[in-house]
């Protein structure tokens, strides 16, 4: 008797998970927040620079929403429920990536006809003091997610706490060209008026690649990857291990997107009855 498998290889809900997407969930909401105070102080100050970071923590946002997405799709139903959730989320990070690499040509455009037609206005103090603020809060949001990382042993988790530590460069270059431009006025070198335009400009060049690489990722959900021979022999040896299962005739295994989906025949006892037969595939599925 042979019985024909289809199961979803997913978490369990617990304390850890629970952690993982209350610091999704920050990230999510300091970014935003984040975004909110560089744009308003940016307007006030008329600092390129830091508009162009305010737009850059909304794409941490957004990044950090995809990570959020990703927790909560790690417990899906069933397969068909799988494929539509990732063929949702790859739709709209490919929306969103396609606004941030417009949005990061828009900004290093403005930045570059303002250096060409000259610097007629240089950021206030007070902007300056609005990125070291912004600088120690993103290192904050660091330091917290990458120890729950560690002590979560997640992996997905501390490569989300890196990408804070990674942003602060977008800070540092703003912190660096509204610095300059300030050193510029104060000591009358206009050649340093341009730094702050010049730090917008590099910005947007990161606000662009974010979205080249959020449309990556998109495009690599859609697509089902093979598991390696190492992570389907282990596989196989769970399914082995199962009371009642004489053989595993077939077992496919690929990734997609958030999950693993897994394919497989195996031959029981062809003397046991129906509901028996059934009770070992429940249990290879628990297994699994």
């Amino acid at each position: 008797m042979r019985w024909d498998i289809q199961t979803v290889l997913s978490g369990s809900m617990t304390e850890h998970f629970k952690k993982a997407r209350f610091a999704a969930w920050l990230g999510v909401v300091g970014h935003i927040l984040l975004a909110l105070l560089k744009g308003m102080i940016a307007w006030l100050a008329s600092s390129k620079a830091l508009l162009a970071d305010a737009i850059h923590s909304v794409s941490d946002a957004a990044g950090q929403a995809a990570f959020l997405i990703g927790i909560k799709a790690a417990w899906p139903a069933n397969g068909n429920q799988a494929n539509g959730q990732d063929k949702a989320e790859s739709i709209a990070s490919i929306v969103i990536a396609s606004v941030f690499v417009l949005a990061g040509f828009e900004l290093g455009k403005n930045a570059i006809v303002s250096m060409v037609q000259g610097v007629h206005a240089i950021p206030h103090w007070y902007a300056l003091a609005a990125v070291v603020i912004v600088i120690f809060l993103k290192e904050a949001m660091y330091r917290y997610k990458y120890r729950l990382g560690k002590k979560m042993s997640s992996q997905s988790l501390i490569a989300s706490a890196l990408e804070h530590r990674s942003d602060v460069y977008s800070s540092i270059a703003a912190l660096t060209g509204i610095a300059g431009a300030l050193l510029g006025q104060y000591f009358q070198l206009h050649a340093l008026y341009n730094m702050d335009s010049l730090a917008g400009l590099f910005i947007a060049f990161l606000i662009v690649r974010r979205g080249y690489i959020l449309a990556l990722k998109a495009v690599h959900i859609r697509l089902d990857h093979g598991l390696t021979e190492e992570d389907s022999a282990e596989l196989m040896q769970t399914v082995q291990k199962v009371r009642g299962v004489i053989e595993v005739d077939e077992l496919r295994a690929r990734e997609q997107g958030h999950y693993v989906i897994v394919d497989l025949k195996i031959s029981v006892n062809p003397h046991i009855t129906v509901m028996e037969g059934h009770d070992i595939a429940k249990a290879v599925k628990y297994q699994l």
